[in-house]
């Protein structure tokens, strides 16, 4: 009996593993000639292993009463290449459930359900042209969000990088840059070829075609000497956080638009995608996508105030050390924070739940916040204490977060866990704002204390590009519409 059982296990397994790799052309096909992202319950198929797709769809068995198989969302796959389709994310995942689960129209074949669901997408427009971006700065956040844009290279891409800015180097800097961006301890190898063409100061990467341009300030940068025209400019460096600083760079030939990755000064609008993405106009020429704390605390604060109500509360954020600290003790301008960094865990300030009202208002006043830098490198945590309108039980509101995860214009924002054994590096590579650890949980009628994940480089970067569709006036249905 035990061979007989191993010998189904082999079988089953070696089916999933065909009906994947069935589907890896396709899902290519989708994304170069039609712009359309293919995922599974929010798990993104694009350049993804037979491995990955097989692992996305067992994560519905996670989440609802039964599993999703691979033979029952393939048929759905190719269905799409008869569609007349237009950019978007397409969620085959859920589709394929519905059909085989909820599916009041029994009656209907693949095709016919499949139009039903993407119904919307017929009033979706074409996109005209790609919008040229320029990355000014090359740190952890830059060169995140050039592998999140050349992941997305492609002749129906609504994004093309450009061009980086970096400040003079001496030789064979291009190079070392070019490691930088293959190599990352944290995120692993860069999933394609990297070449660098020293004459032309470029680098290659999976398509893209990415000028090096070395600049002490914007002001030195004409990129229309570039072919680069009506930029998008992300700034990731920090330096500049106000409209008069963050101006220099409008005044560069060739830039339309800027987007600071950091929270902003004074009167530019800080934007949280998923929250208050609305606010960002057309003629807006400067927006700040906030701090990584405030995307990943701001998503799940707002579900939580639209049904319970927050009173007040305490946001504690136990955050991974950053490149602003010291490796060694030594002098810095922040108190406690010239002390090393990989060996001391370091109280110290977070503008992040003041920040939470920039993009959520009725929450003005009601929060405040305090960061705790700890030993690791990526990965951190909001403990959030509140204090709220209405009494809960933590199974409600677990069962509430939950189903934000899953069917919530928020649910590319806020993802959820019932694990009882996940920790900081299982997040590593999370493309959500934050994820709440259902386990770790507590209720006491009026009173709440939330734990939520975010991985405060690649799942803020994921939030980054978000906003860099939206400046750029690039609207990505996710469909099916919950």
């Amino acid at each position: 009996m035990t061979y007989q059982n191993e010998e189904i296990y082999l079988k089953s397994w070696q089916e999933r593993q065909e009906f994947a790799e069935r589907m890896q052309p396709t899902i290519g096909k989708l994304y170069r000639n039609y712009g359309v992202e293919v995922t599974v319950y929010g798990r993104p198929l694009i350049n993804a292993s037979a491995i990955d797709i097989i692992k996305a769809h067992k994560y519905v068995g996670i989440h609802e009463d039964n599993k999703l198989r691979l033979r029952e969302s393939l048929p759905f796959l190719e269905a799409l290449l008869s569609f007349d389709l237009h950019p978007a994310i397409i969620d085959i995942g859920k589709i394929a459930y519905r059909y085989h689960n909820r599916n009041a129209h029994k009656d209907l074949s693949v095709e016919e359900f499949l139009a039903l669901e993407l119904a919307e997408l017929n009033a979706q427009p074409c996109v005209e042209g790609p919008q040229d971006v320029v990355l000014y700065g090359f740190g952890r956040i830059g060169r995140i969000l050039a592998r999140l844009l050349i992941d997305r290279t492609g002749p129906m891409s609504n994004l093309r990088l450009r061009a980086i800015v970096i400040r003079p180097g001496k030789d064979g800097d291009l190079e070392k840059r070019a490691s930088l961006l293959r190599r990352d301890s944290i995120h692993g190898a860069f999933n394609g070829s990297i070449t660098v063409d020293n004459e032309a100061n470029a680098i290659k990467a999976n398509g893209a075609y990415i000028k090096v341009i070395y600049a002490k300030s914007p002001s030195d940068i004409d990129y229309t000497a570039y072919g680069i025209e009506n930029a998008l400019v992300v700034d990731n460096t920090g330096i500049w956080t106000d409209e008069d600083s963050l101006g220099q760079h409008l005044d560069s030939k060739g830039v339309a638009k800027v987007l600071l990755t950091a929270p902003a000064k004074g009167d530019i609008k800080n934007v949280v995608y998923g929250v208050n993405q609305n606010d960002i106009l057309a003629d807006d020429k400067i927006i700040s996508a906030a701090s990584c704390t405030t995307n990943a605390i701001t998503p799940v604060l707002k579900a939580i105030n639209d049904k319970f109500g927050i009173k007040n509360g305490h946001v504690e954020t136990v955050h991974s050390y950053t490149n602003d600290q010291n490796l060694i003790d030594n002098y810095h301008k922040s108190d406690r924070r010239g002390r090393s960094a990989p060996l001391n865990m370091v109280i110290t300030s977070t503008g992040a739940a003041k920040a939470v009202a920039k993009a959520l208002p009725e929450l003005k006043g009601l929060l405040t916040g305090n960061a705790i830098r700890v030993p690791t490198p990526n990965v951190s945590m909001a403990i959030m204490n509140l204090n709220l309108k209405t009494t809960t039980t933590r199974e409600e509101l677990n069962e509430y977060l939950r189903g934000i995860s899953l069917d919530s214009e928020l649910r590319e924002q806020v993802d959820y866990t019932q694990s009882t054994e996940i920790v900081s590096t299982d997040l590593v590579g999370s493309r959500c704002a934050g994820v709440v650890d259902s386990q770790a949980t507590i209720v006491d009628e009026d009173r709440a204390v939330l734990y939520v994940w975010y991985d405060n480089e690649f799942g803020y970067s994921c939030q980054v590009v978000k906003v860099m569709h939206k400046m750029a006036g690039v609207n990505i249905l996710n469909l099916p519409v919950e």
